[in-house]
């Protein structure tokens, strides 16, 4: 069994929020559910630990979001599927372009996903729960 390298936050913002991401710029996140998926082929857990934590600087494009008080992460999935073919058969539109997205290759677009009310899902059947 291959160990998973991708993961994806479930995460509620409970209020709108504007925020600038980094050189991205300024985008409106309305509340409701979001998804962002990612990977680290080295440290996943400590990756992970990374995101959840409040105390950091603000290094990736999910900081900025995270950072925000009306930000949670509320779960965590884990895959062996490749970030890319994880976050394309994610469920979800896109509210900030590139988004965790820099060096995407497949045409994404953006790593993180708006649900509205309801929870992002992944279709991808290579999930660690």
């Amino acid at each position: 069994m291959q160990a998973a390298t991708v993961y994806q936050l479930d995460i509620v913002l409970t209020a709108d929020a504007r925020i600038i991401v980094g050189r991205l710029g300024e985008f409106l996140f309305p509340a409701g559910r979001y998804v962002y998926t990612g990977s680290a082929c080295r440290n996943l857990a400590a990756r992970i630990d990374r995101h959840l934590s409040r105390d950091k600087k603000l290094r990736w494009h999910i900081d900025y979001l995270l950072e925000v008080e009306s930000a949670e992460v509320v779960g965590v999935r884990l895959f062996e599927d490749g970030e890319c073919v994880v976050n394309q058969t994610t469920e979800g539109i896109v509210v900030a372009p590139g988004f965790g997205a820099s060096d995407c290759s497949s045409g994404c677009g953006s790593h993180l996903k708006y649900c509205g009310r309801s929870e992002c899902l992944a279709v991808s059947a290579n999930v660690h729960l």
